[in-house]
């Protein structure tokens, strides 16, 4: 019965060699778990931080964007202003030029009817120091003679 016992022994130390390998593979296997899940969990933390972070950035481009276009709009609304000026001058232009030519027109009418008088020099029109303004939006000087008011014919 020696070599039963024996056998027994040696039997005895495989299997608690083997539970011991198994118990080692047990922890080592939920040690790792743990690094793991600790690992993951880490990793989500930066991923929460970087979304707070990200979620700031897009807000900060999303109003970036709305004044982009708030002052695309406005640039818009002047450029349209801007070019309504332009042609509101334009016409104020065309219209002094059309005003000065009917003006030198009463001029050499005057000087047709009577040519003595075309020796004198003729005065100088207000709207000649501003070309920008129009002989219609002139204001006439209180004490100036009107310079049409001798060129209508009298009907009696």
């Amino acid at each position: 019965m020696s070599i039963s016992t024996s056998t027994m022994w040696i039997v005895a130390a495989a299997v608690a060699a083997v539970l011991l390998v198994v118990a080692l593979v047990v922890v080592t296997a939920r040690a790792r778990k743990r690094r793991r899940a600790q690992q993951a969990e880490e990793i989500r933390e930066q991923a929460r931080l970087a979304t707070a972070k990200v979620e700031r950035r897009e807000a900060l481009a999303a109003e970036t964007a709305a004044k982009a276009r708030a002052a695309q709009a406005e640039a818009e609304a002047k450029a349209a202003e801007a070019s309504r000026l332009q042609e509101r001058a334009a016409a104020h232009q065309s219209e002094a030029a059309t005003s000065r030519e009917q003006l030198q027109e009463q001029w050499e009418r005057a000087d047709s009817l009577d040519p003595q008088a075309g020796e004198n020099p003729r005065p100088q029109a207000e709207g000649d120091t501003d070309p920008g303004t129009a002989y219609s939006e002139q204001e006439p000087s209180a004490g100036a003679p009107r310079r049409d008011a001798g060129l209508s014919t009298p009907s009696s």
